[in-house]
């Protein structure tokens, strides 16, 4: 990457669009990729994969020699609003998690003052939450009204043959094979949400290469112990 993301952030490995499997989120991936100004609201549950769209985003632009920046809120203890200030200038900017600092007055403001500094200059601010900009718990209406004129998206659950696709995507990149007998088997005896299950072929990558075995059953149950089966 031709530039370096402010506060010393990190993007994830892998985060990019062609790493994502939309399911049927199609609409809302093509709307962040897009990176057309004022930006996009993206909200849903946990493992819907906000986080992974935001740095996608991001990671494009830079390869693209734009300024990017990107704030992951739930780390809101570290920064100060006050950072914010000249942000207004990047291309693109993507704020997860905006939920984490609801309610706190001078994040409010701040980012309600980004929001417009940004849509002025033509640039595209990316906001994802849990919630709907209404059910945010924002409290400052102007931020909250700014939000809800901006495109918003609700990112939907895989199904399972998605997480299949998802788990089985990850795994060839890593240069192993996980069969769909084996997925069903994490599916039915471990937590189904995405974060976790990607957190357990993590795990079993590191065994079975360590043990050079194949992620049979078999396999899977000496490594994971404690699924439903034997709780």
């Amino acid at each position: 990457m031709s530039q370096q993301l402010p506060l010393g952030i990190a993007l994830r490995d892998g985060a990019a669009f062609e790493n994502f499997y939309p399911g049927s989120n199609q609409a809302a991936v093509a709307a962040v990729h897009g990176m057309a100004a004022p930006g996009v609201y993206l909200w849903g549950a946990p493992g819907t994969g906000k986080t992974h769209l935001l740095q996608a985003a991001c990671a494009a632009a830079l390869r693209q020699n734009n300024r990017a920046a990107y704030l992951p809120l739930r780390e809101a203890a570290q920064f100060t609003p006050a950072m914010l200030q000249g942000w207004e200038d990047f291309a693109l900017v993507c704020v997860d998690d905006l939920d984490a600092v609801a309610g706190h007055a001078d994040w409010e403001r701040a980012l309600f003052h980004l929001y417009n500094g940004v849509r002025d200059a033509g640039g595209c601010l990316h906001v994802t939450a849990a919630a709907a900009p209404a059910q945010s718990g924002i409290a400052l209406a102007d931020l909250r009204s700014r939000l809800g004129h901006a495109p918003v998206y609700q990112l939907q659950a895989l199904d399972d043959a998605g997480k299949l696709a998802v788990l089985q995507q990850r795994a060839m990149r890593r240069g192993f094979e996980l069969p769909a007998e084996t997925a069903d088997y994490l599916f039915s005896r471990y937590q189904r949400d995405m974060h976790s299950l990607c957190n357990l072929l993590d795990v079993l990558d590191t065994a079975s290469l360590a043990a050079q075995r194949k992620l049979t059953i078999s396999f899977v149950r000496d490594v994971l112990p404690g699924g439903k089966e034997e709780a």
